[in-house]
């Protein structure tokens, strides 16, 4: 069994084509708003970011949506599993076929980034890690109709992937808002980016952040923003 514990539930990763990740933990932990009452997980694989999301805000009620079958069998199983599992559900579907009720305070995505890169020969890692070039675009269009008013959406990309976001942002009206700069370690440029846009302009608020404080070392901050999940800290 491919099972990662945490300190409040456990993930179990069988048939899911991406494992838990640093950038999926990261975005995790930091995204954030005041006190969202319903929240979305674009693209949940094994369900880690809504169960993180889950024991970080324990008055809200979450949606998952997942494409790959499998991944959302395995997430659904997650939830059920969890202790947090009556604000929990999964939804097999596309992004854009994805239609609900109510609109979300909270939307979060670890999403697929490799743009025309390569394709992965195997096709469901392909399709986890691999965005066709209008992707994105839906994407920013899509949560622009899920977003409430004072809504915000987080995502985490590569550095050039995350400057054309927030430029094709701009024309959906969605703007950024908070950028915190991923490095490795302090000596190491920018790797990921994790970016907060919403509706209406805001004073922009950006900081960096180093995983490493030397080889295996994890810095002060990383351990701080993880110790409610980690086992380890």
């Amino acid at each position: 069994m491919s099972i990662f514990k945490f300190k409040q539930f456990d993930v179990d990763q069988t048939g899911c084509a991406m494992k838990i990740n640093t950038d999926g933990v990261l975005i995790g932990a930091m995204a954030t708003h005041n006190n969202p009452k319903n929240i979305l997980d674009i693209g949940t694989g094994t369900g880690v970011i809504t169960l993180m999301l889950a024991q970080r805000f324990p008055k809200a009620v979450i949606q998952a949506v997942e494409i790959d079958g499998k991944a959302a069998e395995t997430a659904g199983k997650n939830f059920e599993s969890s202790v947090f599992s009556e604000r929990l559900t999964i939804n097999h579907v596309a992004i854009e076929q994805y239609n609900p009720t109510e609109q979300f305070d909270l939307i979060v995505s670890n999403p697929p980034f490799f743009v025309n890169d390569l394709k992965n020969e195997e096709v469901r890692k392909g399709i986890a890690r691999h965005a066709t070039l209008g992707f994105f675009d839906l994407l920013i269009d899509k949560c622009t109709q899920l977003l409430t008013p004072n809504g915000k959406l987080w995502l985490i990309l590569p550095v050039k992937q995350a400057n054309e976001v927030i430029s094709s942002a701009a024309g959906y009206g969605l703007l950024l808002v908070e950028r915190i700069h991923i490095h490795s370690d302090q000596n190491k440029p920018t790797f990921r980016q994790i970016i907060c846009l919403k509706k209406g302009e805001a004073v922009l608020k950006e900081r960096d952040f180093n995983i490493y404080e030397s080889l295996k070392q994890h810095t002060a901050v990383y351990k701080e923003l993880l110790k409610d999940f980690f086992l380890a800290f």
